[in-house]
C-alpha cells in the first residue's frame, strides 16, 4: 500500500513542479531574499567553544570562580628577547608603548617596567608603601645597568611574571576590561589599535615583539576562521565545477549546478543568522559542505535528464521522469546524509548541536533546491546538443566497471582476505589512537601568533591558565599562617612540575612583604616565621597599597584565595597525570573538613570538554548507525540485508580509525566528526546498489549472479562519479591552516574512497557468496518504499 502511494506521489510532485514553474522560482527567490536579510544577524564567535553542558560540575566550578575573581583569560602579553632593548632610547620607547596601551578605554590596567611598583617599608609610619620603579625616563647606559640589576636580582616577586632572569626576556602584561573580553570590541582593539602600536614600535626600534595571551590568540584564531570561509567556498566551487565539467563537458550544465549550490550557500548563511548561531570553526565548514554534498544531487538529476533526452528526445517527458524517478532516490540519500549530521544534536554540546542542526537543515534544503531548480531551468532551455551527450558513452568508465566486475567474479577470496587483513591492521592501529585535549592543537602552526605561543611557553613556562581555588570556609581564613603555609607547599609542587609556570598567589605577596620589611633584601623573600608574622602582618594591615594588591588574589571576605599558574601545551595523558598529582597533593595538604579546594581554568575546561565530547560523539555515531540500520530494515525488511549493508560501511570507518592510530592523528573534536559524516554519506551508495539489486532480482526471476552483475554495472558509474566529487570536494579542506580541518578533510575523503571500493567490490562479493541465505522471496520482501523506478537507476549507463 505504501509503495503504491509512493509510486503515485512522485509523478504528482513532477506535475506540480512543472505546472507552477514561475511561482516556484518566485518562492525560491523570496526565501533567498528573506534568508539574505538574516545575514545581518550573523556573528563570529568571540569566546572559546565550551564543549561541556552548562550544568556540568566542571562548568559550575568555573563559573563560580568567574563570579569571585572575574575573567581569568583577559591578559595580553607582549615580550621582547633582545639585548638591544637595554639601551636608553629603546628602553624608553618600550615604556612609552605601555603608556599608549594603558590610555585605551578597552584596557583595564597595564603592568610593565614603566609603571612597576616596588613594595617598601615606611619606617616612620610603620606601613608598607608602593613606590614607582622608574621615576623618569632613562638617560644613560649606567642607569640601564642599575635598573636591570635591580629588576633581575632584587625583585623575585616579578620573576617569570615580567621578566625571565636567565634569558633577560622582558614582557608587558595588558589586562583588558573584563566587560569587553567576550565581545567584538576586543577584536577591533586587538586587530586595529594593538597591532598598529606594535608595528610602529617594531619599525622605530627594529625589535621583534612577541604577542600572546588568550584574548589575542582567540582573536587571531577567529580571524583565521573568517578568512578561510571565503577560501573554502571558492575552492569547493572551483574543484567541484571542474570535475562536473570534466564529466559532462557542458558549460551550461556546470553553470546551472553552480547556481544551485550558490543559492544553497546563501541559505546556509541565512539560517545561521536566522537561528542567531555564531560562526565557529565547525559552522564555518557548512557552506563548503553544502557545495560538496549538493553537486552529486546535480549529477544525478542532470545525468538522468540527458539520458532521457538521448533515449527519446521528448523534453517534457524527460523532465517529468527526472523528478518522478530521481526524487525518491535523492530524497533517501539526502535523508541518510542529513541523519549523520543530525545525530550531533544529541551531544549536549552547544557547539556540536548548532553544527548538526544547521548542517542537517541545509542538506535537506540543497536537495529541495536541486529538485526544483534543475528541471525548471531546463524546461526553459533548448534540448541538449549531441556533443553534450557524448559523456554518456565514455569508454574509460566502462573499463573501470569491467575491472570491478572482474574482481568480484574471479577474486572474491582475495577480496575477503584483503578485507580481513585490513580489519586486523586497523584494530592494531585503533589501539594506538590518543585523545587530544589541547586547546591549541588545531591552531595554524605556521601562523605568527602560534609561534609566539611557543615563545612564551619557552620563556615563561606556559600560556594556558590553570586556577586552583582555596576556600577556607571562614572569613579572613586565607591570611592565617597555617593556610599560607599549605598554599606555599602546594606552590612548591606546582613549581617542581616542568609543564607548569611559577604559581602566583597571595603567598607571593606575603613573601614580598617580608622582603620589604627587611629593606628589600632578596634572601628574605619567604613566608614570615610565627614570630615575624605578627608584626609584619600588623604593618601590612596599615598599608593601603597592600589591600589593592590583595584584590587580585583573595576575595573581599578574605575567605577564598586563588593560585594561578600556566600550563604548557602537553599531551592529554600528561595533562591528566598533572591533574591527578595535583589533586592527590591537594587532598594531603588541605584537609576536607577544613578546606574546599578545586582546580579550574581554561586548560582544564577544554581537556574535560574534549573527553566529554568524545564520549558523546561515540554515542551519536552509534545512533547514526542504529538509525540507518532501522532505515535499511524499513526499506528491505531483512535482518540479513541490514548486516550485509552495514559491513561495507563500517569497515571503511575502522580502516580510517586504524590509519589515524598509525599516523598519529589524535581523537579530538574535529576528527571524531569524520565518522558520523562519512557514514551518513557512504551509506547512500549501499542504498543505491541494494535497491537496484532487489529490482534486478525481480526482473531476472531471482537469478543471483545475473542480478548482482547487472546492479554493479548500472550503479558503478554513478557511485564512481559521486565518490570522485565527494573525494575532491572534501579534499579542499586540506588547504586550511587549522590542523583539525585538514585532518577532517583528509580523513573524510579517504573514508569515502574506501567506502566506494567496499560498496562496489566487497558488497557484491558478499551478496554472491551468501546467495543461498539472502536471495529468496522471503528474505527480500518487497520494500515499503520504491527507492528506484522499475526501468532503471537514474544514473545508469552514465
Amino acid at each position: 500500500m505504501v509503495a503504491k502511494l509512493t509510486r503515485g506521489f512522485w509523478p504528482k510532485v513532477a506535475r506540480i513542479i512543472l505546472r507552477n514553474r514561475i511561482l516556484i522560482l518566485a518562492l525560491i527567490a523570496a526565501v533567498t531574499v528573506f534568508l539574505g536579510m538574516q545575514w545581518q544577524h550573523m556573528r563570529f564567535s568571540t569566546s572559546e567553544a565550551n564543549l561541556l553542558p552548562d550544568d556540568h560540575p566542571i562548568n559550575l566550578q568555573y563559573n563560580e570562580f568567574l563570579n569571585i575573581f572575574g575573567e581569568e583569560g583577559n591578559a595580553i602579553v607582549l615580550g621582547v628577547k633582545d639585548s638591544a632593548l637595554f639601551t636608553p632610547e629603546k628602553f624608553n620607547r618600550w615604556n612609552i608603548l605601555s603608556k599608549q596601551l594603558d590610555a585605551f578605554p578597552e584596557v583595564d590596567f597595564v603592568i610593565s617596567t614603566d609603571n612597576l611598583q616596588i613594595l617598601k617599608k615606611d619606617n616612620e609610619k610603620q606601613e608598607f608603601v608602593l613606590l614607582p620603579f622608574l621615576e623618569d625616563e632613562v638617560g644613560s647606559r649606567k642607569e640601564i645597568d642599575s635598573i636591570t640589576t635591580t629588576l633581575f636580582n632584587e625583585l623575585p616577586f616579578y620573576d617569570k611574571v615580567l621578566y625571565n632572569k636567565e634569558t633577560r626576556t622582558i614582557r608587558t602584561v595588558v589586562y583588558l576590561d573584563q566587560d569587553i573580553v567576550n565581545t567584538s570590541v576586543r577584536k577591533d582593539f586587538i586587530l586595529n589599535d594593538l597591532s598598529k602600536l606594535v608595528e610602529n614600535f617594531e619599525e622605530e626600534t627594529q625589535l621583534d615583539v612577541r604577542v600572546s595571551g588568550m584574548p589575542y590568540i582567540r582573536t587571531l584564531n577567529s580571524q583565521n576562521i573568517i578568512d578561510e570561509i571565503g577560501k573554502f567556498i571558492g575552492a569547493a566551487l572551483a574543484v567541484t565545477s571542474l570535475i562536473f565539467f570534466f564529466f559532462f563537458r557542458s558549460i551550461r550544465a556546470t553553470f546551472i549546478s553552480i547556481c544551485v549550490v550558490t543559492i544553497g550557500v546563501m541559505w546556509a548563511f541565512g539560517i545561521l543568522g536566522l537561528l542567531r548561531y555564531e560562526i565557529t570553526v565547525l559552522t564555518a565548514l557548512i557552506p563548503p559542505l553544502i557545495i560538496v554534498i549538493g553537486i552529486p544531487n546535480c549529477i544525478f538529476l542532470i545525468n538522468k535528464y540527458q539520458q532521457e533526452v538521448n533515449k527519446h528526445g521528448n523534453q517534457a517527458l524527460s523532465l517529468q521522469r527526472v523528478i518522478s524517478k530521481i526524487g525518491n532516490a535523492t530524497l533517501m540519500t539526502n535523508v541518510t546524509t542529513a541523519s549523520g549530521f543530525a545525530t550531533f544534536i544529541i551531544t549536549d554540546s552547544k557547539l556540536l548541536t548548532e553544527f548538526g542542526t544547521v548542517a542537517s537543515i541545509n542538506i535537506l534544503g540543497i536537495f529541495i533546491l536541486s529538485l526544483l531548480i534543475i528541471p525548471i531551468v531546463y524546461s526553459f532551455m533548448a534540448l541538449p546538443k549531441t556533443k553534450h551527450l557524448k559523456h554518456l558513452n565514455k569508454k574509460w568508465i566502462d573499463g573501470f566497471v569491467s575491472w570491478m566486475e572482474r574482481i568480484v567474479r574471479e577474486h572474491r577470496i582475495g577480496v575477503y582476505f584483503t578485507s580481513v587483513a585490513l580489519l586486523a591492521l586497523s584494530i592494531i592501529g585503533i589501539y594506538q589512537i590518543e585523545i587530544s585535549g589541547s586547546p591549541i592543537e588545531d591552531m595554524p602552526k605556521k601562523a605568527d601568533f602560534f609561534k609566539d605561543i611557543r615563545f612564551f611557553e619557552q620563556e615563561f613556562d606556559g600560556i594556558m591558565p590553570v586556577e586552583i581555588v582555596v576556600d577556607t570556609e571562614r572569613k579572613k581564613g586565607v591570611m592565617k599562617p597555617a593556610t599560607l603555609k599549605r598554599m606555599d607547599r602546594l606552590g612548591e609542587i606546582i613549581e617542581e612540575t616542568p609543564e607548569l609556570s611559577k604559581p602566583v598567589s597571595v603567598v607571593n605577596l606575603i613573601k614580598y612583604s617580608k622582603q620589604a620589611f627587611y629593606n628589600g633584601i632578596p634572601r628574605y623573600y619567604q613566608l614570615p616565621t610565627a614570630q615575624e608574622n605578627t608584626f609584619i602582618m600588623d604593618v601590612a594591615r596599615k598599608s593601603q597599597g597592600n589591600s589593592e594588591l590583595l584584590q587580585s588574589f583573595v576575595d573581599s571576605t578574605g575567605q577564598v584565595a586563588r593560585i594561578t599558574t600556566f600550563m604548557r601545551d602537553v599531551r592529554t595523558d600528561r595533562m591528566e597525570e598533572i591533574e591527578r598529582v595535583l589533586l592527590e597533593n591537594i587532598a594531603k595538604i588541605f584537609p576536607d573538613e577544613r578546606y574546599s579546594v578545586y582546580i579550574t581554568g581554561k586548560a582544564l575546561l577544554f581537556l574535560k570538554g574534549t573527553k566529554y565530547l568524545v564520549r558523546n560523539l561515540l554515542l551519536s555515531l552509534s545512533l547514526a548507525i542504529g538509525l540507518i540500520a532501522l532505515f535499511m530494515a524499513y526499506l528491505f525488511r531483512s535482518f540479513r540485508m541490514i548486516l550485509i549493508s552495514l559491513i561495507p560501511n563500517l569497515l571503511p570507518l575502522l580502516i580510517t580509525a586504524g590509519v589515524m592510530g598509525f599516523v598519529g592523528v589524535p581523537i579530538k573534536p574535529s576528527t571524531i566528526l569524520v565518522f558520523s559524516i562519512a557514514f551518513g554519506i557512504s551509506v547512500d551508495d549501499t542504498i543505491h546498489f541494494l535497491a537496484k539489486y532487489r529490482q534486478e532480482l525481480t526482473a531476472n526471476k531471482w537469478r543471483i549472479k545475473q542480478s548482482v552483475y547487472a546492479a554493479l554495472r548500472e550503479t558503478g558509474v554513478s557511485m564512481f562519479y559521486t565518490s570522485i566529487v565527494l573525494f575532491f570536494g572534501f579534499s579542499v579542506f586540506i588547504i586550511s591552516s587549522f590542523g583539525g580541518t585538514v585532518a577532517l578533510g583528509a580523513l573524510v575523503s579517504a573514508t569515502l574512497l574506501f567506502a566506494m571500493l567496499a560498496n562496489l567490490i566487497l558488497l557484491p562479493s558478499l551478496l554472491l557468496s551468501l546467495e543461498r541465505s539472502i536471495a529468496n522471496k522471503e528474505v527480500l520482501k518487497k520494500p515499503q518504499i520504491d527507492i528506484l523506478p522499475k526501468e532503471e537507476l537514474p544514473d545508469s549507463n552514465a
